[in-house]
């Protein structure tokens, strides 16, 4: 899929939201791309995952994880395309932690997909959390990069759609977004 191709999902969809928003990072922006959106027709899910896959299968993991809620969805669609293992970090008691008996093999060679990454902090906590478990993170799976690339997770990451979307510290905020109220639609 062309770049173009993915945005024009996002707006057939109404997944590409206009207006006031604070993302989870605590930034406020005019845009916000709720994937949920998105993904919730599976012919959609099924060709953005193949064209995740396609772009992360050299890098030879053995499995995929992702940070519930937002990466779940892709995470188990690349997973699936790839013929790999599929797993997923959820919070508990506000952090991201592995569960249910979930167990990481040292030296295993894994995959992070994300819906939407920003700063990529919970990208970074995930990679964390398999460092921990004696994983090794081969390289990050994105649906959209709002950096552009800028964004440093210290291994190679693949988006489908990399654009450079503004953003501001909500003491910084342009005119016409400090007289509207921002809202906060994305997970908690």
């Amino acid at each position: 899929m062309t770049e173009p191709e993915v945005l024009q999902v996002f707006r057939s969809t109404g997944a590409l939201l206009e207006g006031h928003f604070v993302l989870r990072s605590g930034l406020h922006s005019r845009q916000f791309f709720q994937c949920a959106l998105a993904l919730q027709g599976m012919p959609i899910v099924e060709r953005f995952g193949a064209a995740l896959a396609s772009k992360l299968r050299e890098f030879n993991a053995i499995t995929v994880v992702a940070p519930a809620m937002g990466g779940l969805v892709i995470g188990q669609e690349v997973a699936r395309q790839l013929g790999l293992r599929f797993l997923f970090v959820e919070k508990e008691e506000g952090k991201l932690v592995l569960r249910r008996g979930f167990k990481i093999d040292n030296g295993e060679r894994i995959l992070v997909l994300e819906d939407v990454v920003t700063q990529g902090g919970r990208v970074k906590e995930t990679m964390a959390i398999i460092r921990e478990h004696g994983g090794v993170v081969v390289g990050v799976g994105m649906v959209v990069d709002r950096t552009n690339g800028l964004v440093d997770l210290g291994v190679p990451s693949k988006s489908l759609l990399a654009l450079k979307v503004e953003t501001f510290p909500a003491d910084q905020l342009p005119s016409d977004l400090a007289t509207t109220q921002a809202i906060k639609p994305g997970s908690k």
